[in-house]
């Protein structure tokens, strides 16, 4: 689903901010992305989720070779990858419902089909109640959790999580963080990003740490997760 080989990336003329990153995501793997604030989390997912090219290396998601693909193709990679951003990115204008319906609407999924889903996923992570408000009445945890909803709703083949439990309690953080897992056991690849050590040691999922800019794994680099990945 994902492979990078020596990939580095720099803004401007400034360092490199991600070097030499080698990695292979399988589908249906799960992995926790760790490391120091300004690590370079944030830009590995940006490359992920084709926001951001890489420098040098090679880059490959879905059987596509980043650097060659055709514009045109890029929004039909986009539509298979949900992606929770750390700034949630919500739409005032929308009701919560309306923000959770969005992908499903986009994607011409039947509405009846769509309000049985939003709604039941709203009650999930514990805001069915509110599915009329607006995102601007809701405090930053409970954003957090219709950004989740609304990554999640389409059953993406890879979802991104960027520190998607850093605005939530301990009980929500756990919970969402089981969420990801449902959606990990029905074939979807998951990536969350997070400084949670204590949550992660909650998980037996493998963990990926970056430091000093390069990506770093257990000794013997090999994890189990449903399929392997591998990181060199």
């Amino acid at each position: 689903m994902i492979r990078f080989e020596n990939v580095g990336v720099r803004y401007g003329v400034g360092p490199e901010v991600l070097r030499d990153i080698n990695l292979h995501i399988e589908p249906g793997s799960f992995y926790f992305l760790t490391g120091a604030s300004g690590a370079g989390k944030s830009s590995l997912l940006k490359l992920m989720y084709l926001a951001l090219y890489p420098s040098r290396g090679y880059m490959r998601i879905f059987g596509e070779d980043i650097v060659r693909v055709h514009r045109r193709n890029l929004p039909e990679l986009r539509r298979r990858i949900g992606v929770v951003f750390q700034d949630f990115r919500l739409l005032s204008h929308l009701s919560i419902f309306d923000n959770v319906a969005l992908p499903l609407r986009i994607a011409g999924e039947d509405e009846q089909r769509t309000r049985n889903n939003v709604s039941e996923l709203l009650d999930w992570v514990g805001l069915g109640a509110r599915l009329n408000d607006s995102p601007d009445t809701l405090s930053g945890g409970e954003q957090q959790r219709v950004a989740i909803a609304r990554a999640v709703i389409s059953k993406p083949s890879l979802l991104l999580a960027d520190e998607p439990t850093g605005n939530v309690d301990d009980r929500i953080a756990y919970r969402l963080v089981r969420l990801f897992e449902e959606l990990h056991r029905s074939g979807t690849a998951v990536v969350v990003a997070t400084h949670n050590d204590a949550l992660v040691r909650r998980f037996s999922h493998p963990i990926l740490v970056l430091e000093d800019s390069v990506l770093r794994g257990p000794a013997d680099d090999v994890y189990d997760a449903g399929d392997t990945g591998k990181i060199g």
